[in-house]
């Protein structure tokens, strides 16, 4: 048997206890009211429930109006007019009766007084008085049922002539599912004898164990004869008092319903409705999170619009980019066929030529004013820079287009977004908030602001390296002349030399030095070429670095410009997306809190199982 713990640390484990419901409670009052079809009514009870440990244990009387509630009540507090009692509906409101040094009633608010009254009884427990159940007054069955959620034990009241019909049963039924303790109060047994309170007490017992599963307490009791057995001194004659039946209530509040008891059943009764609220807000959740399942496929199908409507426009900027690669590379073997051409070998010698022009001063009398410079030309007959010249009608069209389906996708979401909204529920649709539209401008600037930067590595393409590669195609020729001219000053010396010589001329080394030096002269043609290969290679190489930097641009602008677009795309359908997000993030957050909060209320009730008892290596004894 359970040996019962010292008053200090039973008061300590109720405190513990009753401070975790205080914790769980405020928790779930942040999330339910966010919780859709919770009610307003279960709000309430969850209120309650954040007080309910703070009162004393609550016995309410509930059943059909004339059974003798408040008549019992009279005769246990031993004041035969504290309340009233009649053969119609009296009481309209609850009564809390309470404890107190002197009798007073206070209207507490709403349809509950507080009457407080100096019996020792009311120390233990408070009585509450409820109005009848099948009342023809409507509202004061729905008073009574509005408190049932309060009481820590119901007691049913019902005449001994009409006990257990099919409406107590259903009360009965209701309070199991409240998880109350209900104990069963046949009342008016002084009209029935000995052998008829046995067959009432057998049926309700059976009616109860077969129509509804459990077997009761029941007590036989008689508010006339309790009643009677008051005193004008407020005592009772033992013997009438006993033959009532009311003892037995008194024994329950004094034996039965000791200390441990009592507190267990006052923090089991929070409990009981935080289990109940929990259950249906979770059944909500649930059916919420299910409804939501097809609003998810929304934000879904949105999202995999976006990213397929980026993915058109990137590839649109990714062909434009192709086609300017395209024409930067003509550009580069355009420009190799062209100093091909220029430092050919057949050209050797009118390069030689004017080499000398060059390099005496001379070349500008032959240049016809007007007349383009040879490398200018040449590049000219070559069209080496025409696909520079397309790059502006190239990239002038990826701007429009780019516009052009940014438009047509964002009414497209408009249309879908609009069409969505209207197909969800009136609840839903009156929590969008910003309205579902296409912009009202279009920013261009991101490809405008580049044009400038554009245009002037076009230029550098174009003119700047046409104008260095004519500088370096004008220095080789005066070297080549320089050098073809030294080799001739010392074949002229070499044959001065070999004809002063005499008998001499016969000598080997002449003939050497002579062939050197032609050699030396067709190398420096030979190489002609070469150079020209070397100049193309250059150019190729910082013509890449323009077409790096005219891409990257490109590239940049372009990935701002689609980044906006998007943006313009995301914030025309916002108002549908950030609901849906909103509200499937708030379901998330609801079952989540609610999961934390189911086991936050399974611990409560093992410690609640165990609380009173003492424990033995961890476990209650």
């Amino acid at each position: 048997m359970a040996e019962a713990l010292p008053e200090t640390r039973l008061i300590q484990e109720y405190e513990s206890i009753r401070h975790r419901q205080y914790e769980l409670i405020t928790g779930l009052l942040d999330v339910l009211p966010r919780i859709d079809k919770v009610g307003e009514q279960r709000l309430n009870q969850v209120r309650d429930a954040l007080f309910h440990a703070d009162h004393p244990f609550l016995m309410v009387f509930v059943g059909p109006f004339n059974s003798g509630k408040s008549s019992l009540i009279n005769a246990l507090l031993g004041t035969p007019d504290l309340l009233k009692s009649g053969p119609t509906p009296t009481t309209d409101r609850v009564s809390i009766l309470r404890y107190g040094d002197a009798p007073q009633v206070m209207n507490s608010g709403g349809e509950v007084d507080t009457v407080f009254h100096p019996s020792p009884l009311l120390k233990r427990v408070s009585f509450v008085d409820t109005p009848g159940l099948e009342s023809t007054v409507q509202a004061h069955e729905e008073i009574t049922r509005k408190f049932l959620h309060r009481a820590d034990c119901v007691l049913l009241v019902m005449l001994a002539t009409r006990a257990m019909t099919q409406s107590n049963l259903q009360y009965f039924q209701t309070f199991k599912e409240y998880g109350k303790k209900v104990i069963v109060v046949i009342n008016q047994v002084d009209l029935l004898t000995e052998e008829e309170r046995a067959t009432v007490r057998d049926y309700v017992y059976q009616q109860s164990k077969d129509k509804l599963g459990v077997t009761p307490e029941i007590w036989l009791v008689s508010a006339r004869q309790g009643l009677a057995a008051v005193t004008p001194e407020g005592g009772r004659e033992v013997e009438g008092w006993q033959a009532s039946g009311l003892a037995q209530v008194e024994a329950y509040i004094e034996k039965s319903l000791g200390d441990a008891d009592r507190l267990r059943q006052k923090l089991q009764t929070p409990l009981q409705i935080l289990q109940n609220v929990h259950q249906a807000a979770l059944v909500a959740v649930r059916e919420n999170q299910s409804a939501f399942d097809s609003y998810r496929a929304i934000t879904d199908n949105v999202n995999r619009q976006l990213e397929a409507q980026k993915r058109d426009q990137e590839a649109r900027v990714k062909d434009t980019l192709k086609e300017v690669d395209y024409r930067f590379s003509s550009v580069a073997e355009r420009s190799a066929t062209a100093l091909h051409e220029i430092f050919q070998l057949s050209r050797a010698l009118s390069s030689l030529g004017r080499g000398l022009l060059e390099m005496i001063g001379l070349m500008r009398f032959f240049q016809r004013p007007g007349t383009p410079l040879p490398t200018h030309a040449t590049f000219l007959r070559r069209q080496v820079f025409e696909p520079v010249t397309e790059l502006n009608g190239v990239v002038e069209k990826l701007p429009p287009r780019l516009e052009g389906q940014d438009m047509q996708d964002i009414d497209d979401l408009v249309k879908y977004g609009q069409r969505e909204m209207n197909a969800l529920p009136a609840s839903m649709r009156d929590k969008i908030i910003g309205t579902i539209q296409a912009p009202a401008k279009y920013d261009r600037s991101m490809f405008q602001d580049i044009r400038a930067d554009l245009e002037r590595l076009e230029a550098q393409a174009r003119v700047v390296e046409v104008d260095r590669l004519e500088d370096a195609r004008r220095n080789t020729l005066i070297v080549l002349a320089a050098w073809q001219l030294v080799l001739v000053i010392c074949l002229v010396a070499l044959f001065n030399a070999w004809g002063a010589l005499g008998d001499g001329g016969n000598s080997p080394f002449p003939i050497i030095a002579l062939i050197l030096l032609l050699s030396g002269v067709m190398l420096g043609f030979i190489l002609l070429p070469l150079r020209g290969r070397i100049m193309a290679n250059g150019y190729a190489a910082r013509l890449a670095k323009v077409k790096a930097d005219y891409i990257d641009l490109l590239t940049r602008a372009a990935d701002r410009q689609i980044e906006y677009s998007m943006k313009l795309r995301r914030d025309a359908i916002a108002p549908l997306t950030r609901l849906v997000e909103a509200q499937v993030a708030i379901q998330d957050e609801q079952l989540n809190k609610l999961k934390t909060s189911e086991t936050a209320i399974t611990r409560i009730e093992t410690d609640l199982n165990a609380f009173g008892k003492r424990k033995f290596l961890g476990m209650s004894m």
